[in-house]
């Protein structure tokens, strides 16, 4: 095999934006209100992500419709 990996990643190496992350950051602060309802969740339950899904699945689809506006599919 070689030094590359079996998908063909450069071990070790730091990854470039574009890998660190599905979505871009969220400058524009347009999903703010879900995010902290997502932390204020994880806080109450003590970091169970499990039980705080529905505020998760708001956020990344908040976050999804700002991506969208952005790129436009033609």
């Amino acid at each position: 095999m070689s030094a590359g990996g079996a998908f063909g990643g450069n071990r070790g190496a730091r990854p470039v934006p574009p890998e660190k992350g599905v979505f871009p950051l969220d400058h524009l602060h347009e999903c703010d209100l879900e995010k902290k309802d997502y932390l204020a969740c994880l806080k109450s339950t003590g970091a169970q992500s499990e039980k705080c899904r529905m505020f998760s699945k708001k956020y990344l689809e908040c976050r999804m419709e700002r991506l969208a506006c952005l790129f436009p599919v033609y």
